[in-house]
C-alpha cells in the first residue's frame, strides 16, 4: 500500500464519521508498533491538505518494560516534526507482580487509557487517536459475540464523558495486511512488543481463527466488516457522507 491509498482511507474515515474538526488538537497514542506509527504518519501527511486545520502530539505510555527501547520512535517523530512525549509508568509491575491477574490485558489497557487521557489533557488536546485497523474491528466483534453474547464492535468515534475527550479511530478502513505492507514499503521503525502476554490472549486466539476462516472461505473478513458497518450500533456516529460502492 502506498501513501496515496493510505491517505484516501484515512480521509474517507474522517469525512464519513466527522473524526477531524476545525482546530482540533489530537494526541496520537504511540505504542511503537506498526499500527500506531502508520497512523501518526498518515495524520501528519494528511495535515498538509485536509480542509480542517488540526494539530498533532504523539504520546507513549511506557509501561515499564526494560526491553522497550523507543529511540527509533523518538527519531521518527522528530523527522515528522511532531512533538513527542514518553510517559514513564509502573504499569508492568502493577499488572504482572502486584496484581498478578489472570487477565492482564484488561487491567493494563485500563491503566494505559487513564494515563494517556491525562497526558492528552496536559497537552491541551481535545481528541485522542487510537490505531485500531479494520481487522481489529472484526476481531473485537468476534470477541464480543463469543464471550459477551452480543454483536458489537468499538466505534470509530466516541465521546469520553468522564474526561471530556473524544476518541477517534482513523484506520477503520485499513486492513492489517495493508498496514504491514505500508510499514515495509516506507521502512517505519516499529519496535518489538516486550509484553510477556503478547501472543497469548483471547484476541490472538480470535486473530488466528479469523485467518483460518478467511483461508477456508475467501472474502469472509470483508463480509464480516460489511456486517459491522451495516449494523447501526447505537453508540456509533451516523455516516456523514455516503461511502462509495
Amino acid at each position: 500500500m502506498n501513501i496515496r491509498k493510505l491517505l484516501s482511507y484515512v480521509r474517507q474515515a474522517a469525512d464519513d464519521y466527522g473524526l477531524i474538526e476545525e482546530n482540533d488538537s489530537i494526541a496520537v497514542g504511540i505504542s511503537g508498533g506498526k499500527d500506531s506509527l502508520t497512523l501518526l504518519y498518515a495524520l501528519k501527511k494528511l495535515q498538509r491538505f485536509y480542509p480542517r486545520h488540526y494539530e498533532l502530539t504523539a504520546v507513549t505510555i511506557h509501561p515499564g518494560f526494560e526491553r522497550l527501547h523507543l529511540e527509533p520512535v523518538k527519531a521518527f517523530c522528530e523527522e515528522l516534526q511532531v512533538p513527542y512525549e514518553i510517559i514513564p509508568t509502573q504499569i508492568a509491575d502493577i499488572v504482572f507482580q502486584e496484581k498478578n491477574t489472570k487477565n492482564p490485558c484488561s487491567l493494563c489497557a485500563k491503566l494505559r487509557k487513564g494515563a494517556f487521557g491525562e497526558a492528552a489533557k496536559k497537552h491541551g488536546c481535545n481528541k485522542i487517536a487510537y490505531a485500531h485497523h479494520r481487522d481489529d474491528f472484526i476481531e473485537t466483534m468476534l470477541l464480543s459475540l463469543f464471550f459477551e453474547g452480543r454483536f458489537h464492535s468499538f466505534s470509530p468515534k466516541t465521546i469520553l464523558e468522564r474526561s471530556g475527550l473524544t476518541l477517534i479511530r482513523p484506520l477503520i478502513y485499513v486492513s492489517e495486511a495493508e498496514v504491514i505492507g505500508f510499514m515495509r514499503k516506507y521502512q517505519l521503525p516499529a519496535v518489538t512488543n516486550p509484553c510477556p502476554a503478547d501472543g497469548h490472549t483471547k484476541r490472538q486466539y480470535v486473530k488466528e481463527l479469523l485467518a483460518k476462516l478467511n483461508q477456508d472461505n475467501p472474502g469472509i473478513k470483508n463480509r464480516m466488516f460489511t456486517a459491522i458497518l451495516s449494523a447501526s450500533f447505537e453508540d456509533w456516529p451516523q455516516i456523514i457522507r455516503q461511502r462509495p460502492t
